[in-house]
């Protein structure tokens, strides 16, 4: 399928690894030019080098810590111009009320919640006055889903799914569009850090029923690849995906319909 992004400018944030490192290839497949930026000088530039030299597109790094307001405001002032902004930094620790700490709880939030917020704020405003662009925030499963051990993921997620429906019921009236995707468990470094960490508390003899398990409790044994995951950003950052605004898209196969099971990751971005 053609989508005639070629020649636009994305910014991705969160796109030195994982999923948005994902979503930065996909787009430069397709012919736009980036603007990246991660916290990790090192991880960006290595990021950046190689869709160079395998797409030949124009990118731009930042390596900024978006939770502090003043770097992230500076930021998304310099890439306000952009037909497309991909949010996708941060990730908010899992665990229960009396787990996760205020201080925990504050941190996380200004990276991935008030980050969200904070860029859209900037970079949306320039997109209505110029009306057209198209901003897709990646979420996560566990904004639908309700689990006390994943307290304060679920209610940060769950404020940015209704941030991206309110904010993209109202674009429309500027040629703007807003939309979200929530992956589930997709095949990350960070999932795997979740694996690594989950598999230190099981005994070593209950390992291996413990992985067959998780498998299990997967749809089709396996997490999301993240090109399944980037594959679908691309396409509603495209024309083709012109009538969508104010919607969240799930890709976690089928987690949040059978209203999850146990021992489900929530998702690599959650």
């Amino acid at each position: 399928m053609e989508l005639h992004l070629e020649g636009r400018t994305a910014a991705v944030t969160g796109g030195s690894k994982g999923i948005g490192q994902g979503i930065a290839q996909e787009l430069a497949r397709e012919g736009v030019n980036l603007h990246l930026a991660a916290r990790h000088a090192d991880q960006l530039q290595f990021a950046a080098d190689e869709i160079r030299k395998r797409f030949g597109v124009t990118v731009e790094t930042h390596a900024i810590d978006l939770s502090k307001r003043e770097a992230r405001d500076a930021f998304a002032h310099e890439i306000a111009g952009v037909d497309i902004l991909i949010n996708c930094a941060g990730a908010i620790p899992g665990g229960g009320l009396d787990q996760v700490d205020e201080e925990t709880w504050r941190q996380s939030w200004e990276l991935k919640l008030f980050g969200y917020v904070g860029i859209s704020r900037i970079v949306y405003k320039e997109m209505c006055r110029r009306r057209r662009g198209v901003i897709v925030n990646i979420i996560g499963a566990g904004g639908v889903l309700t689990g006390a051990g994943y307290i304060a993921g679920g209610a940060g997620n769950s404020a940015l799914i209704n941030f991206t429906k309110s904010l993209g019921g109202e674009a429309v009236r500027y040629g703007v569009r807003v939309v979200g995707v929530n992956p589930g468990p997709v095949d990350t470094p960070r999932l795997a850090y979740l694996h690594q960490l989950a598999e230190e508390k099981v005994a070593a003899q209950d390992l291996e029923a413990f992985r067959r398990q998780r498998g299990r409790n997967m749809a089709y044994g396996r997490p999301a690849k993240v090109e399944e995951i980037s594959g679908l950003v691309a396409f509603l950052a495209s024309d083709r995906a012109s009538y969508l605004t104010g919607e969240v898209i799930n890709i976690d196969g089928g987690i949040i319909a059978r209203g999850g099971a146990p021992g489900d990751p929530i998702g690599s971005n959650a």
